[in-house]
């Protein structure tokens, strides 16, 4: 054994201590090493361990020598062993990090892996078992976390996929009977259930008028007999505390001495659970889907205990309240395409009607012309009112007769009232459905005038009819759409007021995506406004300007940034980037990027160091998207450059008006696994110009990059100015246009 002479060591021996802590290495190493040693014969009973095995298992080497290894696993561990360990021991002769739980003295469980070699006698017969075990406590504990967060990632897309299959079938379901073998067929389906049935309410029963009745509108697997003794048992209730959300109704001993019928009835079926899924639109009770959960011979292997059933996990009851609701709003709509088919001249205005929703460009004109369409082919008169920040306002009146709309006009003045009033429209807000008036007189005239103008105003429109339908998205109450007849044209019917609620639904959605698109222009102005620089500092001996442009389509916002910041020693930090994407994520992204680079800048690194500790930082920072960047210090007294690039198109400096690439030779884009940066150094002459930009001004749909890199080195040529503003303003002119696929990020800086 090799070991280090001390004699040229000064001094006081150093060696004394530590020749005998060597001289007793090789037992002390055996004996409390951080794992566990022991040799087993090939039976399993052990010949020899450690000391710190021993003090995992809590026991005395003596009680442990000559006890089987097997003896200390679990259950599992023990099968395992007989089955799997020893044969493969017996074919390769050794194995590696065998998963298995030892059982201490307490009989508690200490998670291991194991390592074992098979050692052999002259006549290659096994002799000795070596083996060494690993405390894996914390690894378990971390493999269950991952397998669970698999399983609960599994239960998630198989939920999402669920609904997306849901929704996507009954998009294409023409009928009511479609509606219903969608949800049970696809219900059944996800969870597994023995059958599912969808239950309508169909007017009132005949014995008790007051209650409404049921009617089985698809059903599959379920017993004939068990629906009707759901129903008996319900009383009709099933109906009346639909708003009591998803229940679940168990087969125990309370069902079997409460309602002893129906318990019967499902444990014919070897039904364990009915889950009782409330049915609605827009506030309206439409029926229950009642899906019916138990054992059953497609269940091969089962972890239940039988005669027991595992909850419903509450992510699955939130599935089923979706499809519930999606089975309502699907039944309705089926409804009406039902009921449309027969009225050709209804479905063709309401086609109309979408049609010319989907032309408008802003709301205000699509308002406008779905008033226009109403009193066209629907009603003699249409009034909308919106939510907005101020309030109801009132953007579409208009009348059947143009003779009329002055008067109608006048109605522009009176607003919805907030205080409580007979105005249907007013009562279709607040109870969050259709108000129907089917005769309008006098007194009703009175009960919802404002004043004695507009009472007098009412009695000129000689109306005979209202409905006033509340625009509702997603429980959200947007506004109302009231629409009325005069006295030439009769009252509204059935047909008419559906028509009138499909077509409030229309606007609904145009009103409600208008808003959403608003809130995220405005949301996106002002995220942009607090994350970009302010104006680039006075500098002396430089001239600087830039332009930021972010793209047209999507969000008016994006993720390329740029930034000038004054170093310690008179020197000037530049920047320029790319987040992946121009989306309020990337803007984000941005925001947080520059913060890091200005942070980084603290104790004055190089702009290779920059991106090297960008590139090595990023899994910590927890950015959620790629970029790239181009950081750079300029001297403005000497000129001195330097610059490295983390993935970005290279700058391009302007001397005696011709333009050329800087020769930086780019590391891989940040987010990327990492590779060293390279930093290019040179000198900027008096009178250059230093133009940083990011790939939006380069790029276009219908000609290579390389065409927009000679594109921009020709307009910088031709820019004819040195003065960095105007040169960013000529760039952008020549490059791009009024509709921009990518953000555009322009930093230009002139050394005087």
């Amino acid at each position: 054994m090799a070991e280090l002479d001390p004699t040229g060591i000064p001094g006081p021996d150093p060696w004394g201590p530590l020749d005998r802590m060597l001289e007793d290495d090789p037992a002390d190493l055996y004996e409390n090493a951080p794992m566990g040693y022991l040799s087993m014969l090939p039976d399993g009973r052990i010949v020899k361990i450690n000391g710190t095995f021993c003090s995992w298992l809590g026991r005395s080497a003596d009680s442990v020598l000559g006890t089987r290894f097997q003896e200390l696993l679990s259950t599992g561990g023990r099968v395992y062993y007989e089955t799997h360990l020893t044969p493969l021991m017996r074919m390769q002769g050794a194995v590696r990090e065998i998963a298995l739980d030892l059982v201490r003295a307490d009989g508690s469980l200490l998670s291991c892996l194991a390592n074992a070699v098979l050692l052999r006698d002259d006549e290659g017969a096994p002799a000795l078992v070596r083996a060494t075990v690993f405390e894996a406590t914390a690894r378990r504990r971390y493999e269950r976390e991952l397998l669970a967060a698999q399983r609960a990632a599994e239960e998630s897309e198989r939920r999402s996929v669920t609904l997306q299959m849901v929704v996507s079938d009954l998009a294409a379901a023409t009928s009511v009977a479609d509606v219903g073998a969608v949800i049970v067929e696809r219900t059944a389906a996800a969870f597994h259930a023995r059958g599912a049935a969808l239950v309508l309410v169909e007017g009132a029963q005949p014995t008790t008028p007051d209650l409404p009745g049921l009617r089985t509108l698809w059903s599959q697997g379920l017993a004939p007999d068990l629906l009707p003794e759901l129903r008996d048992a319900a009383g009709s209730r099933l109906a009346v505390e639909l708003e009591r959300g998803v229940r679940s109704i168990v087969l125990d001993d309370e069902l079997r001495a409460g309602q002893p019928a129906l318990a019967a009835a499902m444990a014919a079926s070897a039904l364990l659970e009915l889950v009782i899924v409330p049915v609605s639109a827009n506030g309206r009770r439409l029926g229950v889907l009642v899906v019916a959960l138990g054992e059953g011979p497609g269940d091969l292997i089962s972890l239940d205990e039988p005669g027991e059933r595992t909850p419903l996990h509450p992510a699955d009851v939130n599935l089923l309240w979706t499809i519930g609701r999606q089975a309502g709003q699907a039944l309705e709509r089926a409804r009406l395409h039902e009921q449309t088919t027969r009225q050709a001249e209804r479905a063709a205005f309401l086609l109309e009607a979408a049609r010319r929703l989907a032309e408008a460009a802003d709301l205000t004109r699509n308002v406008e012309r779905l008033a226009g369409l109403v009193v066209k082919g629907l009603a003699d008169l249409c009034v909308v009112d919106l939510e907005t920040e101020e309030g109801l306002v009132r953007p579409a009146v208009r009348h059947r007769d143009p003779g009329r709309q002055h008067l109608v006009e006048r109605l522009r003045l009176h607003h919805l009232p907030r205080r409580a009033t007979e105005h249907p429209s007013v009562r279709a807000l607040r109870a969050g459905r259709t108000q129907w008036i089917r005769s309008v007189d006098d007194e009703f005239l009175r009960s919802v005038a404002f004043d004695e103008g507009h009472l007098e105003l009412l009695r000129e429109l000689d109306l005979v009819a209202v409905v006033a339908v509340p625009l509702t998205v997603e429980g959200r109450q947007l506004g109302v759409l009231t629409f009325a007849n005069c006295r030439e044209r009769g009252p509204l019917t059935e047909a008419d007021v559906e028509v009138a609620e499909q077509l409030a639904l229309q606007l609904a959605l145009v009103v409600a995506k208008a808003q959403r698109f608003d809130l995220a222009v405005r949301t996106s102005h002002a995220l942009q406004g607090n994350l970009l620089p302010p104006a680039p500092p006075a500098v002396e001996g430089l001239a600087t300007a830039v332009r930021y442009l972010p793209a047209t389509r999507g969000v008016d916002v994006g993720g390329d940034f740029y930034d000038v910041v004054p170093l310690p020693g008179d020197e000037v930090g530049l920047a320029v980037g790319d987040v992946v994407g121009h989306d309020i994520t990337a803007a984000a992204t941005m925001g947080q990027l520059r913060s890091v680079y200005r942070a980084l800048l603290a104790d004055g690194p190089g702009p290779g160091a920059v991106v090297d500790r960008l590139q090595t930082g990023w899994p910590l920072l927890g950015l959620q998207r790629m970029a790239t960047a181009l950081f750079a210090s300029l001297d403005p007294a000497s000129g001195r450059l330097r610059i490295a690039s983390a993935g970005h198109p290279p700058p391009v400096l302007v001397v005696d008006g011709r333009a050329d690439f800087l020769p930086v030779r780019p590391s891989r884009m940040l987010g990327a696994p990492p590779s060293a940066a390279t930093e290019w150094l040179g000198v900027m002459p008096p009178g250059a110009t230093l133009v940083l930009f990011t790939d939006g001004l380069v790029e276009s749909h219908s000609a290579d990059i390389d065409e927009g890199f000679d594109r921009l080195l020709a307009a910088a040529s031709s820019a004819g100015t040195s003065e960095p503003g105007e040169l960013c303003d000529h760039l952008l002119r020549e490059l791009t246009g009024p509709h921009r696929a990518d953000d555009i990020a322009l930093l230009a800086l002139t050394r005087c």
